[in-house]
């Protein structure tokens, strides 16, 4: 993926290598890199989403079990006088990462940034780590929602510098992950969630207070100071999400494996850029049936604007061989056929 695969069809995936180590150890445990082994169109360092937290005044730790843990989650006025604004020298490590990544791939795939949205990264600040029911923050959007909301916003900021960060370090493209979205009921979704990722086109007349806070999204800082870099947005479970976040202002739009890639590419048009979707349980199943798969995924698609992809990660144990083989089968789609087909079915379909 290049960065200009917003507006162009690619046919590799992404490949990952993990941030969360010093930059001088960052290959991967069986010391095969990726991006050696795959040659994708675009590698991702994946630096976990809670990364930038201690930098703006949120520490965790890392349980076995439990994995994340706020021990002072925020849910007050008072709590709210711990957060401060990003400090990007404490992230010097993801900086450097991006910039050994650049040299080592130079011009030959594009660097990918990470991010997780205001929304989700809230979940965990609030709740305390993970959660499975969300009633916590949910409870806050009506019991406390001035203290929700400067929370959001003040994510928002930070995140935004987080992603120029990401760009200045060498990143061409950042995905941005409202991994924990699709918990919310799409019309809370749309009020807070939404506005704290979206540019604004409208030009209406608010009050101060409010152009102050509409100025606080995320795509529209980052369009401010790096106009060229393409955005994506990805949400887990989001078929009930899909116009909504359109609305958002990013150039691509991720589609989980729940969502039909026929469906989506109807209801989103033409006009975005779409990302996804094979089931990442199909690198389990026999070749061809991974095969046929892909395929069908590229043909629903159509013929311009889609980023192939899984429609998630990728999951533990997944044989080797069959990630192999998903670039192999990219590789070797052509294109121009597939556009071919789906003209010929579109003048049926008028017929």
């Amino acid at each position: 993926m290049s960065s200009s695969a917003s507006t162009r069809s690619t046919s590799v995936t992404s490949c990952k290598r993990r941030s969360c180590k010093p930059p001088s150890s960052m290959d991967d445990a069986s010391g095969r890199k990726p991006w050696e082994a795959f040659r994708p169109d675009g590698v991702i360092i994946f630096s976990d989403i809670l990364t930038p937290l201690p930098a703006f005044g949120v520490p965790f730790d890392i349980e076995e079990v439990r994995g994340p843990v706020i021990q002072s989650p925020l849910r007050s006025e008072e709590c709210l006088k711990a957060l401060h604004p990003i400090d990007l020298d404490k992230l010097h490590f993801v900086g450097e990462s991006l910039k050994i990544l650049r040299r080592e791939v130079g011009g030959q795939a594009a660097i990918l940034g990470f991010v997780g949205a205001p929304w989700t990264i809230a979940t965990y600040i609030v709740e305390g780590g993970t959660t499975r029911t969300y009633t916590t923050i949910k409870s806050m959007c009506h019991t406390a929602p001035h203290v929700l909301r400067a929370l959001l916003s003040h994510l928002t900021k930070a995140i935004a510098e987080y992603i120029v960060f990401q760009v200045n370090s060498g990143a061409d493209c950042v995905q941005i992950f409202d991994s924990w979205g699709g918990q919310l009921p799409p019309n809370m979704w749309e009020q807070w969630s939404k506005p704290y990722i979206q540019e604004l086109w409208y030009h209406l007349s608010f009050s101060n207070d409010l152009l102050r806070f509409l100025r606080l999204q995320i795509v529209s800082l980052v369009r401010k100071k790096c106009p060229g870099t393409p955005l994506v947005l990805y949400i887990n479970g989001n078929g009930g999400l899909l116009e909504r976040m359109k609305g958002t202002g990013v150039d691509v739009i991720g589609l989980d494996w729940t969502v039909d890639m026929a469906d989506g590419r109807k209801r989103l048009g033409s006009g975005i850029s779409i990302q996804g979707n094979v089931d990442p349980a199909y690198l389990f199943s026999p070749l061809p049936a991974l095969t046929d798969e892909i395929q069908r995924v590229v043909k629903c698609a159509g013929p311009r604007g889609h980023i192939l992809n899984l429609g998630h990660g990728v999951l533990v144990g997944t044989p080797e061989e069959a990630v192999a083989h998903f670039f192999d089968v990219a590789r070797s789609i052509k294109f121009d056929t597939i556009a071919e087909d789906h003209l010929r079915e579109e003048r049926k379909l008028v017929v």
